[in-house]
């Protein structure tokens, strides 16, 4: 009797992360499609966000909403990828509590803020299409203000809530998280007390960003189509049509994963645990890995700004080097 109650008493102040437990073997080898994605993360939206402050024409709010989706994609891979690298190449598995409740934070509160800038981009493209007149009142400086605050109020809030419910919790029992990294359920599933808390404000979050944003997302565009559709004619509808179905393509594929990676748990749902765990790690990479696609490559502003940069510097370059052709000469008659 004793023995249980200082084994409730105890509570785990360092983790062991275990992700891919099946694949535990061949790690080292899962560094390699991780560390290629990583970095298609880093240039890809590196890349974008230097076209966009470069070229001044794409100085619009639509580009600079998506200059931020940029910069949260590669700040949510870089507070993951990197410690999961080194877990894969170095045995580099522990973490505080501390640690890991920071990088949960942080994971799921960018997480939610890339939620928001999707629903904002979205609202954007319809004022800008349904409502041309009254673009320029509605999307201002002020709008850009309010949504600032609104996104750090909601997502801060309720990101705050969910770690601290889950930073309360008591870990008497095993300190190994099934997943590469502090997903939240992943953690609180090792909790020895009730977690009903944790699992409600689960519940919330996908209510909030889920219910809520796609929600928005999905009804902004199909006006946007409605109104495309009626102005366009043969090939144009198609571009719209397959504009827009990629752009909710890959939105269905962020909210889609996250919410089964947030409730399998809650809901009990039977989810191989390297399935889980791949799950959760494409919920964050794979938009921050196509995004510079879908909005970049595809944006025909964005690649021809792209082009017009490239064709500046080579021609500096190229200037500088018969300048230097032309010099050297003179510099050996003067000799």
């Amino acid at each position: 009797m004793l023995e249980e109650t200082q084994g409730r008493n105890f509570s785990h102040s360092s983790f062991l992360f275990a992700g891919f437990p099946e694949l535990h073997r061949h790690k080292r080898l899962l560094s390699l499609p991780f560390s290629v994605s990583y970095i298609s993360v880093l240039v890809g939206n590196s890349l974008l966000v230097y076209v966009i402050r470069n070229v001044e024409s794409l100085h619009t709010p639509m580009y600079c909403l998506i200059s931020g989706l940029c910069v949260v994609d590669v700040v949510v891979a870089t507070a993951i990828v990197p410690n999961m690298l080194l877990s894969f190449l170095f045995d580099w598995d522990q973490i505080s509590l501390a640690g890991c409740l920071t990088q949960m934070f942080f994971t799921h509160f960018l997480s939610s803020v890339e939620s928001t800038l999707l629903l904002a981009m979205a609202l954007d493209r319809y004022v800008a299409i349904c409502k041309p007149l009254r673009y320029s009142e509605i999307v201002n400086a002020s709008m850009f203000l309010k949504l600032w605050l609104f996104t750090l109020i909601r997502s801060g809030s309720i990101m705050l809530t969910l770690v601290g419910f889950a930073g309360s919790l008591s870990f008497c029992g095993s300190n190994v998280i099934l997943h590469c990294y502090c997903d939240h359920m992943a953690l609180v599933s090792l909790a020895c007390g009730s977690t009903e808390k944790s699992h409600a404000m689960g519940v919330v979050v996908i209510i909030c960003f889920v219910g809520m944003d796609i929600s928005l997302i999905v009804f902004s565009y199909v006006k946007i189509l409605k109104a495309v559709l009626r102005a366009a004619v043969g090939e144009d509808r198609w571009k719209a049509f397959h504009t827009c179905g990629t752009h909710l393509i890959v939105m269905m594929c962020f909210y889609l994963v996250g919410s089964i990676t947030f409730l399998s748990h809650n809901l009990h749902i039977p989810i191989l645990t390297d399935v889980n765990t791949f799950m959760g790690l494409m919920y964050i990479l794979f938009p921050a890995t196509v995004n510079p696609i879908i909005y970049g490559v595809r944006t025909t502003e964005i690649r021809n700004g792209f082009f017009k940069i490239f064709k500046i510097r080579v021609n500096k370059i190229i200037t500088v080097k018969v300048s230097t052709i032309k010099v050297c000469p003179t510099v050996k008659r003067g000799m």
